[in-house]
């Protein structure tokens, strides 16, 4: 995506998993996924058009997995989701490829803003 197109969209989806050597047989082997390791408690996968990813840092809940929005200006993003009622869940963090935080809209969905920089 360009700098255009990709604020505030669907960038991400993260699945909170039990076993990431189980999660990665199973969509290795039914979808033709590629996968790659970032430490013992995370694995980015590849499915040929969206990158998402397999962590054991959350607890495996059903109703999903955590969808993750891109955007240019976090702590604007994150002004944005208080402003419209959301609840910031995680505050602000680093991690190897940037920073984030996560919220939960009005009806308890968590999702999660992410930036490179």
């Amino acid at each position: 995506m360009t700098a255009a197109t990709d604020d505030r969209r669907i960038d991400y989806v993260e699945f909170n998993v039990g076993n990431i050597e189980a999660s990665k047989a199973f969509y290795g082997k039914a979808f033709g996924w590629s996968f790659t390791d970032y430490g013992p408690e995370y694995c980015e996968f590849d499915d040929g058009r969206l990158k998402g990813g397999f962590t054991t840092l959350g607890t495996p809940r059903p109703g999903g997995p955590l969808v993750v929005l891109y955007a240019h200006d976090l702590e604007a993003a994150l002004s944005s989701v208080e402003s419209a009622g959301g609840k910031i869940v995680r505050p602000i963090t680093g991690f190897p490829g940037g920073r984030r935080f996560h919220f939960s809209d009005p009806n308890g969905y968590e999702l999660a803003v992410w930036t490179k920089r």
